[in-house]
């Protein structure tokens, strides 16, 4: 590590070359400051989450872009990517191959909105590259072994289509299935606002967040919105449901803030809703409002809130709400000390009694069995435990083992064994790999020969950028229908949607699972889920019943199918 950091602390930053402005170009650049300002408006809402300007983040990095690309070919891109690399167009065909992903088209900006971004992009100067010797360290491929093919085929049903809720591609946001408590009906959330009922096919609206909390917000980013939901074990008697959701910045006074000088884009909250009558249709209730939390930006949010469902009465886990917060995008924006500490909750998975009233506002209980619980500072050990970049679902195994999903930067995609106090490693770790919080971020490093001294927890599921780009939600079979899957931890990748699984006997703390990729069928046709969508972004997700039966769902286009059998 020794030989790392010196490096890492004497990099060199130069400015590339060749990137003269000297292009031909069909459309002129606006210099005007108000079409700049319109175009950082559109840029921060729709783009930072993807790209930056001094490195590659998701997408290309785009410091310098105007220098080096016509701008028509730009506004092109912007509004159908997808297009322009069907075309065979060298450059787009280049980034689809290095990036491995598409981004979404934004066919209903206008002429003007593009012009705007371009403009605003022309704002920024050109990319910074590290000296040779630093990069000569960093892993090209970091999990060179391929996830090999299974001989399992699952069969897949349709079972509805939630109503878009966008003209906008993705047509919806879903993102969360689960079962009703009471009446078993399907569950599924938008991040756009609503959670849908589904009966006998038809999907209707259970629960509208922009109604029940008019400051509800689900701009900018990928994953503003309505985040989680979550139902008390005691639901059927208590009528206690629980929800994540972000509305503007200062909207009120946070409960977890930063230094003012570090700009706030939104607010995660976590709300508490009485439900008059559990078994009701549509939700009709009263919230009240655990906490606040400033987020930097519009990614890695609090995307994930729930009860472990294997607990007991009696046991130290039951009515305990975990939640998921990842590190929004503070990493990224370069205020890496936000995250990575044992007191900040972004980057985090915290654990607290929302019966109790020991916390600093007074609205939720610190469970004295909190790794970090500490008598006196109860603002300070709601954390379960820490080091990750977003934490974007939670789930347990049938023996109680609870794990997460951590969706990564560049490289590495992950799910992790969660234990109390742990920690998870980002920003200075991105699975089993050395990570530069202050360097190029698109980039990992051979674990030091020293790196047991420094306690890290690596994940149990791996895989790298050669396989997806963002790890999906994932369960065990635990359903009676289909004896193919059981014994079976079934994940995807959210954006190409392919599909794996590892053996859940496997999946044992410091031991990497093997990985297999399986396939889907549909009226007994195999087929691919980017042509099941019809869309080469997939944004997958799975979900799970009450009777542990497993469902993939896909954002485009509002789709929801269940595993009805599968074969090996």
């Amino acid at each position: 590590m020794t030989k790392v950091i010196s490096l890492a602390s004497c990099i060199i930053l130069i400015w590339l070359s060749g990137c003269s402005n000297n292009r031909s170009r069909d459309v002129k650049i606006s210099i005007d400051s108000l079409t700049v300002a319109s175009g950082k408006l559109l840029f921060t809402k729709d783009c930072s989450a993807c790209h930056a300007f001094d490195a590659d983040a998701i997408g290309p990095s785009l410091g310098g872009i105007t220098k080096k690309v016509p701008a028509d070919w730009v506004m092109k891109f912007i509004a159908d990517p997808q297009s322009v690399i069907k075309s065979g167009d060298v450059r787009a065909s280049k980034l689809y191959a290095r990036f491995k992903s598409t981004m979404p088209s934004f066919k209903h900006y206008s002429q003007d909105d593009l012009m705007a971004i371009v403009a605003y992009l022309n704002t920024k100067e050109g990319v910074v590259k590290e000296i040779e010797a630093f990069d000569s360290l960093a892993l090209k491929n970091p999990i060179p072994e391929r996830i090999p093919e299974s001989s399992l085929i699952a069969e897949l049903k349709l079972v509805t289509q939630i109503p878009f809720s966008s003209e906008e591609s993705p047509r919806t946001r879903l993102v969360k299935l689960e079962s009703h408590p009471t009446t078993g009906h399907l569950l599924l959330l938008d991040l756009r606002g609503k959670i849908y009922r589904v009966d006998n096919g038809r999907a209707e609206t259970y629960f509208d967040m922009a109604i029940a909390r008019p400051a509800f917000i689900h701009k900018p980013g990928l994953a503003t919105g309505f985040g989680s939901f979550a139902f008390h074990p005691e639901f059927t008697q208590n009528g206690l449901l629980y929800t994540t959701h972000t509305e503007p910045p200062n909207r009120k006074k946070a409960d977890f803030f930063y230094n003012d000088s570090i700009p706030v884009t939104l607010q995660w909250v976590v709300t508490e809703w009485k439900i008059n009558a559990p078994g009701n249709f549509p939700f009709e209730g009263k919230g009240r409002e655990l906490l606040r939390i400033n987020m930097l930006s519009g990614i890695h949010g609090m995307q994930e809130a729930s009860f472990n469902p294997t607990a007991t009465p009696g046991s130290a886990d039951y009515r305990l709400l975990y939640i998921g917060i990842g590190d929004g995008g503070s990493v990224e924006k370069k205020f890496p000390f936000l995250v990575h500490n044992q007191k900040d909750l972004w980057g985090t998975i915290i654990r607290i009694d929302p019966a109790g009233k020991n916390s600093k506002n007074g609205q939720y209980g610190i469970p004295q069995t909190n790794p970090f619980a500490v008598d006196g500072q109860p603002s300070k050990s709601e954390i379960y435990a820490y080091g990750f970049r977003n934490p974007h679902r939670l789930t347990w195994l049938r023996s109680g083992t609870m794990l997460a999903s951590n969706i990564g930067h560049s490289n590495i995609e992950s799910f992790s064994i969660i234990q109390s106090g742990n920690d998870y490693g980002w920003p200075i770790r991105e699975g089993n790999f050395l990570h530069l919080e202050y360097g190029n971020m698109t980039r990992v490093y051979a674990l030091p020969a020293d790196d047991s001294i420094f306690h890290m927890t690596y994940p149990v599921i791996a895989y790298d950028h050669d396989e997806g780009k963002a790890i999906s939600s994932g369960y065990e079979y635990t359903g009676k229908n289909i004896p193919a899957l059981k014994g079976k931890f079934l994940f995807a990748d959210i954006v190409n949607g392919r599909l794996f699984y590892a053996i859940t006997n496997d999946l044992r703390q410091g031991h990497h699972a093997p990985l297999k990729h399986w396939r889907i069928s549909v009226d007994g046709n195999e087929v691919s889920m980017e042509k099941l969508c019809g869309n080469s972004r997939v944004d997958l997700r799975l979900g799970r019943d009450h009777e542990g039966e497993v469902y993939l769902f896909t954002k485009p286009d509002g789709k929801v199918y269940k595993i009805v059998s599968a074969k090996e």
